[in-house]
């Protein structure tokens, strides 16, 4: 059953190019089947989330992110009484954009195209690979998915100013996402933040001591695991101790989103979009919690030493690939030579590094001459 302020598909605004009804899919299911089957989704299984593969092959990768994602937000969505198949190609959607090396990544492509005056913005570069780059159908470019997913997949994470984006008019900027694309950029929050904690003590770069004294909360919920399951070995504790860390949150953000929803008379799709804030959230003393174990991970993991090498390696060669096509773009595959002369050079070898794969931009540097990378080479610690 879905709630009064949840999004019906029988109510969608629709697609871009009309298409006919399935006759056992409704439109929302359509659009997360194209996703899965997108090319762009299959590369998501070889880009970095946090960990390359020198460590293990046990890491998460974009793709393994993204299912946790999915599952983390149906479970919050039904709870909610919200559309769980748009959620779910929402959340499935949701991390497309993102080129390679994850964040350092897409850290050196921005400082890149910054100097010929764009910006690399993985929310836009999802839009543009689900309405113009993915070709698998004879009657449009792009997966022509409904406007409830493309407006989410620009504004599930942040806002957009119709003065400094006009091309985004149609997406209703100064309004409010529906709560279904709200709940995925909390879901995507506690999905990372608590696999991060996991593979980083899994790589034995954070210690039990570390996470027990800088994650609030955690410590006492290992002592608990500890008290349950007394002959249990330490890696099943901090098992034990991080699920229940990420039930806990899950379980405030439904209980202060129900809340938030009551508090402010919301009881139809336009109240939500007419609201001035956000409505799915967390509570202030958990969401405190959340954000403290993040700046835990920032300083201690992201921002580590032992992981400084391989961002310094992956910004080299974005960097070094980025200037090499855009002084000779002969060196870029033949439909991008031709794209470049519709589109600014710059753009053109910005979209072509961001849809590479940690595996194929590494075969690209090292074809156009590059060293192969210290992320490679070292051994696992």
């Amino acid at each position: 059953m879905l709630a009064d302020y949840a999004v019906r598909v029988e109510q969608s605004r629709g697609r871009r190019h009309p298409e006919r009804p399935h006759a056992y899919r409704n439109d929302f299911q359509r659009d997360r089947d194209r996703v899965i089957h997108s090319r762009a989704f299959r590369r998501l299984e070889a880009k970095t989330q946090v960990f390359t593969r020198r460590y293990s092959d046990h890491f998460r990768n974009r793709l393994t992110h993204t299912i946790e994602v999915a599952q983390i937000a149906r479970t919050l969505a039904g709870q909610l009484g919200l559309n769980v198949d748009l959620v779910e190609a929402l959340a499935l959607v949701h991390d497309v954009g993102h080129p390679p090396f994850g964040h350092a990544g897409e850290k050196a492509l921005n400082a890149a195209v910054r100097e010929y005056g764009f910006c690399f913005d993985h929310n836009l570069h999802a839009l543009r690979i689900v309405e113009d780059f993915e070709l698998r159908y004879a009657a449009f470019r792009g997966l022509n998915l409904t406007f409830e997913v493309r407006e989410g997949i620009i504004k599930h994470s942040r806002d957009y100013s119709s003065n400094d984006y006009p091309e985004l008019v149609e997406y209703m900027l100064d309004s409010q996402p529906p709560l279904e694309a709200q709940l995925i950029d909390l879901a995507d929050e506690l999905a990372y933040t608590t696999a991060d904690l996991d593979d980083g003590y899994e790589a034995r770069l954070l210690t039990l001591e570390q996470i027990r004294s800088g994650v609030p909360g955690f410590d006492d919920l290992y002592r608990e695991a500890e008290k349950s399951y007394p002959a249990a070995i330490e890696k099943l504790l901090f098992n034990e101790a991080l699920k229940r860390v990420l039930d806990s949150w899950a379980g405030d953000l439904i209980g202060n989103t129900q809340t938030q929803i009551s508090v402010a008379r919301i009881s139809s799709l336009s109240g939500v979009r007419a609201c001035d804030h956000r409505l799915v959230s967390l509570g202030a003393s958990v969401e405190d919690d959340r954000r403290k174990a993040k700046e835990f991970l920032y300083q201690n993991l992201y921002y580590s030493a032992a992981l400084a090498s391989e961002k310094s390696d992956a910004e080299q060669i974005i960097g070094d690939l980025f200037s090499l096509y855009v002084d000779d773009p002969t060196n870029l595959p033949t439909s991008y030579q031709q794209k470049a002369k519709q589109e600014p050079i710059a753009r053109v070898v910005c979209d072509y590094i961001a849809g590479m794969t940690d595996n194929y931009i590494f075969e690209q540097y090292e074809k156009h001459g590059g060293k192969k990378p210290e992320m490679v080479l070292r051994p696992s610690p």
